[in-house]
């Protein structure tokens, strides 16, 4: 899209936001920030500096004289800002969908609701060694961390950008188009969003692939019972190639040419129903990368390098050597006997029920946060089976310790470093403490990243 010369607000001031208002403004726009907050010296410096002006301490009606609004995605399309903007028929962008009008790289997007994160982060270091090789660059962004607007401009047209993408991110996403796409899976997750209705946050997901077409690609996981449904029903309608990948058979059945599958020894690429082996499960299956949903990020950044042309020999390399996901099930200490794991970035029950079944042995769980609509019921018959005792903290702690009453020892704990104390005192020899809440971290925390950063500290100073 053709920006210059034209009136863009952007609707939030943080990392998303000042980068699409940087990018926006070098491209030509006269951009108006609008941040509900306060700003810091260091933002207000930042957009002086750029000749953006802006409004603090609250929206007001100086943001709808603009050609187009684009908003961060922590902003419900509910909010009353949001509502004023399409009440005015301004149209509404999100910030991936702003930078991809400028991106020359090719793209590859990966959403879901689990496993995204390790997903992106596992291909972009497949990438990464294969344009070692190849002579181009690959860089992450997205939902992952790095705002897309951040690294757009330094991109070129023979370099990939691997981006991460929540349901929110997507919901302002129109012309935005991967090459590759890729979905982990869809699970019940910021239902509160989503008026409690699954196929409504599903939609926001589906909209990943909408510009995609015939030369394009979408992996999907097919062991997903609404991604089954979904494409398995409307085969034959989709434009782009459909690649399916699970464990087992099932993937293999659905293919129309091209699937990748786990047989328990290896991950097999089906090319016109002949299996092909691409790496083996000793390769990945370490202590710091294991358990089943790990099966399927490596599934998923497989059938991804495939579909983008990445050489076998880089995955096989990356693979034999990826050591994980910060904040996702790693490990950080061994005390007394007792094993500490940090999966702060569980911010949801799947994910939290991905951890329980995962590390093995007894565990002293750890978990709580904000709610976003949780049911726990699903969880009952792997914490009667595994779990010593809950330390439940944040929001929902009252909620948790009802769920799992009469199942194991419940605790409550005001603050984190109360729930490791607690967790110490209730470990015993040869258990795991697992610090997976389950929940958003922003009752408490910033962000799950602050959570887990706080929860190893924590960790690593307990003495013996």
């Amino acid at each position: 899209m053709q920006v210059k010369g034209k009136k863009i607000s952007v609707i939030g001031a943080k990392r998303s936001g000042m980068a699409a208002a940087a990018l926006l403004s070098a491209r030509g726009a006269s951009v108006f920030v609008s941040e509900l907050a306060q700003l810091s010296g260091d933002e207000k410096t930042l957009l002086s500096g750029l000749g953006i002006d802006y409004e603090e301490g609250g929206h007001t009606g100086r943001l709808c004289d603009a050609d187009l609004v684009v908003v961060s995605p922590g902003i419900p399309r509910e909010s009353d800002v949001v509502r004023m903007v399409l009440w005015k028929g301004i149209p509404l962008f999100s910030e991936i969908e702003a930078a991809s009008w400028f991106c020359r790289a090719k793209m590859a997007g990966i959403t879901g609701t689990d496993g995204k994160t390790t997903t992106a982060t596992l291909l972009h270091c497949i990438a990464e060694e294969d344009g070692r090789t190849r002579g181009y660059t690959a860089v992450s962004a997205g939902n992952i961390g790095v705002p897309f607007s951040a690294v757009v401009p330094s991109l070129a047209p023979d370099d990939l950008a691997i981006i991460e993408l929540s349901s929110y991110q997507l919901e302002g996403c129109t012309s935005f188009h991967p090459v590759v796409s890729v979905i982990t899976n869809i699970t019940p997750d910021h239902l509160d969003r989503y008026h409690g209705d699954i196929r409504e946050y599903a939609k926001a997901k589906y909209r990943i692939y909408r510009q995609q077409q015939q030369t394009d690609a979408l992996c999907y996981n097919v062991d997903d019972p609404l991604l089954r449904e979904h494409f398995c029903n409307g085969a034959g309608a989709y434009p782009f190639r459909l690649i399916p990948f699970g464990i087992g058979e099932d993937a293999v059945r659905h293919a129309s040419g091209e699937a990748f599958s786990f047989d328990g020894s290896f991950i097999l690429h089906w090319k016109d129903g002949i299996p092909y082996p691409v790496v083996a499960a000793e390769e990945f299956l370490k202590n710091s990368f294991r358990g089943r949903h790990n099966i399927y990020n490596v599934l998923a950044a497989t059938a991804a390098a495939f579909s983008l042309g990445i050489d076998r020999e880089a995955l096989r390399v990356t693979l034999s050597g990826f050591p994980g996901v910060e904040h996702r099930q790693e490990f950080v200490r061994s005390l007394d006997g007792v094993d500490w794991i940090n999966d702060s970035k569980a911010t949801n029950v799947n994910a939290l029920f991905q951890a329980l079944n995962a590390v093995p042995g007894r565990l002293v769980l750890i978990a709580g946060g904000r709610d976003k609509g949780n049911d726990y019921s699903g969880l009952v018959d792997v914490v009667r089976s595994k779990v010593a005792a809950i330390v439940a903290i944040g929001e929902s702690r009252e909620k948790i310790c009802r769920a799992f009453e009469g199942i194991t020892r419940t605790l409550r704990a005001g603050t984190l470093e109360d729930a490791v104390d607690l967790a110490r005192k209730t470990a015993c020899c040869g258990d795991t403490v697992l610090f997976s809440p389950g929940c958003a971290s922003f009752d408490m925390f910033a962000n799950f990243e602050e959570r887990g950063r706080l929860f190893k500290h924590l960790t690593l100073e307990l003495k013996l």
